[in-house]
């Protein structure tokens, strides 16, 4: 883990703690004496792909440093109903205070990894890199780009800093394509950045007025068909890197696919979730 992702999971640890805890968990304050200490194990109740167990491991240390833990399954891994995935012992009150937390970003994390996994099972015969979008929940980005990478997938731009992305709205607001492009390498010129550019394009017309003005490192064909995105790739002929966008699901994955092109990028793969189910249990 990176420096900049352990400090925005050190905050987020904090607020989450923040919000659940407010004024004392009163429930475990009323039961369970402040020395009790216990083992606990994490256990999955049905088949996916695990992610987020390192998180989980880093959040307890953020959270109670004396709490030992042992990772059992390592992320990335394909998991079944029953297996234990983390031993954690130390103090009670650290283990149900974190209870809900930890499982509720490892569920989302591993729901988003076993998605992930499919799609690039199902593209692998293809040279074709699955991404993933800014289509996340706020301020959980960074975890949720962590699972699409557990899950085998690659991140596109993590925010709106670290590359340019001329969409639609950014085209008409400017003008038009040639006019969006000119103010953007202008921009670039007088800010002295280092960063990549792509934009979307519509259809044809707009892929010609791209084509012809050059520079773009990447190209989103955004809702055009399998056929459509082959004749495009004819007309681009390696000029730069090819991105199919715009409703892609797992039953037209592979069309897209075998067309050629490099990425194709997909909203569902953290838009729209169902979370893996795992449990903590009392180590008895």
């Amino acid at each position: 883990m990176n420096i900049d992702f352990i400090s925005f999971l050190q905050k987020f640890t904090e607020d989450a703690l923040a919000e659940d805890i407010r004024t004392g968990d009163y429930t475990t304050l009323s039961t369970i004496p402040l020395e009790a200490e216990e083992e606990a194990v994490f256990i999955v109740k049905e088949e996916g792909v695990l992610a987020g167990v390192e998180v989980a491991k880093e959040m307890l240390s953020i959270i109670d440093p004396e709490v030992v833990t042992e990772i059992l399954i390592k992320d990335g891994s394909d998991v079944q109903l029953g297996d234990r995935i983390m031993r954690i012992r130390g103090s009670v009150h650290t283990i149900l205070k974190s209870e809900r937390l930890l499982l509720n970003v490892m569920q989302r994390m591993s729901g988003i990894a076993t998605k992930t996994r499919k799609y690039v099972h199902e593209v692998a015969h293809t040279k074709a890199k699955i991404l993933d979008t800014r289509k996340t929940s706020p301020l959980l980005r960074f975890l949720e780009k962590k699972a699409v990478q557990i899950g085998g997938g690659e991140n596109h731009r993590f925010g709106l800093y670290d590359m340019i992305l001329i969409k639609d709205n950014h085209i008409d607001y400017a003008g038009g394509i040639r006019q969006a492009l000119h103010k953007t390498y202008q921009y670039i010129a007088e800010k002295a950045l280092q960063i990549p550019v792509e934009i979307e394009v519509r259809d044809f017309e707009e892929l010609e007025e791209v084509l012809q003005y050059g520079k773009v490192d990447r190209i989103m064909l955004d809702n055009f068909t399998p056929e459509d995105i082959k004749t495009a790739i004819e007309r681009i002929k390696g000029l730069c890197e090819i991105e199919a966008s715009g409703g892609i699901n797992f039953k037209t994955i592979k069309a897209y696919a075998e067309t050629g092109v490099d990425y194709i990028s997909i909203g569902d793969l953290t838009h729209s979730i169902k979370s893996l189910d795992i449990s903590l249990k009392a180590n008895s």
